[in-house]
């Protein structure tokens, strides 16, 4: 056998740090085998493990041959482990105390419960959410599967950059040709006026809204959220203490009028102006130039997220409202998530220049750098032109997908749900009729198979829209049809209380 062969049977026991105090008056076979046993009660050294041998462990923990083995012989005979002729030392599969200790089976936790801080508190249930439904079930929000193609395009494109990997510390803001290319990108398509200098490369748009609440906003702040409210970035901001005031969202958007009517001035507003989350309207340009000239008077910064804005389907979406600012408070925001790949990880922000500094240091205490790999891979996927047909593609394929799913549901439920075909986006609202409550039924079509997300509990103030969300991105015939018969089937069986 190998030592290659050693080393994978043995597993992760021989990666278990174990010293020995050569001044202590505990003899040195004796602290050996109390380390081991602690490691193998304590799961490091988990059940079935291969001990390393004899000559391996002498070397590793700096023993003697003969102490190895005279440590290994007290746990075999306590039942620690257990000997296998011509193969070796193995962790027991039946370890004595293992049921007893933290984790383990049996233990309970403490009934006063375990100290966490006061924003972990406040988000962990702040409002009732269904937990994440398995891929495969009709539905679910957040599916972006490329075709063929861009598979191909971009694997070829990951194998010149295998490469990537540096021995050194990268730009807090991400890879320079990365973030020319977004600069390039946000310019023709949605109107975004900024240097590669003003873009931060981030793990998604929840990081990139994450590090705009960091760098902008205090404690005790009073910030601005439609009212309903995009869950994420509403539990980001309370998370960092900030104090939510909710406008109201009508069929233009948020009103404007009601939020220069607020008792507290904000410091900041959170706005999905593109295709307001979850309701889909889209903020009229009369209202971005309102919100814009109310920014400017208040001194209040506009943190636009703009997460699916490349899905427009029947004319040109409005411009960014960060291309229409010429007051320099708009904070944008974007991601790759539903464009290309929700695995990439790849979202980027755009400040105003004075800014950076700020924005650059706090960007470097999240993660210090974005990994450079798939940042060169999507710039090449950029640059080489490969974005804009791969879109034209996704754009037909989700606009099928959302006319199957809204014919369906209008042949199928139109007695249960009042549904409006969207102009944007990867997902549609269909409203419940009066006295119907979302998140019961919601848990009830988990029950037949359907993955539908309740609106309601993204209320940030009372008077909720009772509704569901249906996602539309990557559907599938068959799955439209599957998914429109089991809501059909639960509106038929659900019986109220």
């Amino acid at each position: 056998m190998t030592s290659a062969d050693t080393r994978r049977r043995e597993g992760t026991a021989h990666l278990v740090d174990i010293e020995v105090d050569r001044a202590s008056h505990v003899p040195l076979a004796r602290q050996l085998y109390l380390a081991l046993r602690e490691g193998i009660v304590a799961g490091r050294m988990p059940p079935g493990e291969r001990l390393p041998s004899t000559r391996a462990a002498s070397r590793l923990w700096g023993v003697s041959r003969g102490l190895v083995t005279e440590a290994y012989e007290t746990l075999l005979s306590e039942g620690y482990a257990i000997g296998r002729v011509g193969s070796g030392t193995y962790v027991s599969t039946d370890v004595p105390e293992r049921a007893a200790r933290p984790g383990g089976a049996g233990w309970v936790a403490p009934e006063h419960g375990r100290l966490i801080s006061r924003a972990a508190r406040a988000v962990a249930t702040p409002v009732p959410q269904l937990a994440d439904p398995p891929l495969g079930i009709p539905f679910i929000m957040g599916r972006t599967p490329p075709d063929a193609k861009t598979r191909g395009v971009l694997t070829r494109i990951a194998h010149r950059h295998l490469g990537a990997l540096s021995d050194h510390y990268r730009d807090p803001q991400g890879e320079e040709v990365l973030r020319e290319a977004v600069a390039a990108y946000l310019l023709a398509a949605r109107g975004v006026r900024c240097l590669p200098s003003q873009i931060f490369i981030t793990a998604g748009s929840q990081q990139a809204i994450d590090l705009a609440i960091r760098t902008l906003i205090d404690p005790g702040d009073v910030v601005a959220v439609e009212n309903p409210c995009y869950p994420p970035a509403r539990l980001a901001l309370t998370v960092h203490g900030a104090r939510l005031a909710a406008v109201p969202v009508d069929g233009d958007g948020l009103d404007v009028t009601a939020l220069a009517a607020l008792a507290a001035a904000p410091r900041a507003i959170y706005v999905t102006p593109s295709h307001q989350y979850p309701t889909g309207t889209v903020l009229s340009m009369a209202r971005r130039l309102a919100l814009l000239d109310w920014a400017a008077a208040t001194g209040a910064w506009v943190i636009e997220d703009d997460y699916d804005s490349e899905f427009r389907y029947d004319d040109r979406p409005l411009a960014a409202l960060q291309g229409v600012d010429e007051h320099h408070c708009v904070i944008y925001a974007g991601t790759f998530s539903k464009a290309l790949l929700p695995g990439l990880r790849l979202g980027y922000l755009v400040v105003p220049e004075d800014l950076v500094p700020a924005f650059r240091v706090m960007r470097a205490l999240l993660d210090r750098f974005p990994a450079p790999f798939q940042q060169l891979v999507v710039a090449d996927f950029l640059a080489e032109g490969h974005f804009s047909s791969h879109l034209r593609r996704l754009r037909e394929a989700y606009r099928a997908s959302r006319d199957v799913l809204v014919s369906l549901l209008h042949a199928r439920l139109a007695d249960h749900l009042r549904v409006d075909s969207p102009h944007q986006g990867v997902h549609l609202l269909a409203r419940l009729g009066a006295g119907r409550n979302d998140v019961t039924l919601a848990k009830a079509a988990r029950r037949h198979g359907v993955a539908v997300l309740p609106v309601s509990p993204m209320h940030v103030a009372p008077m909720p829209l009772h509704g569901f969300l249906f996602g539309f991105s990557g559907l599938t015939h068959a799955e439209a049809d599957l998914g429109t018969a089991g809501l059909a089937a639960m509106f038929a069986a659900f019986k109220p209380g």
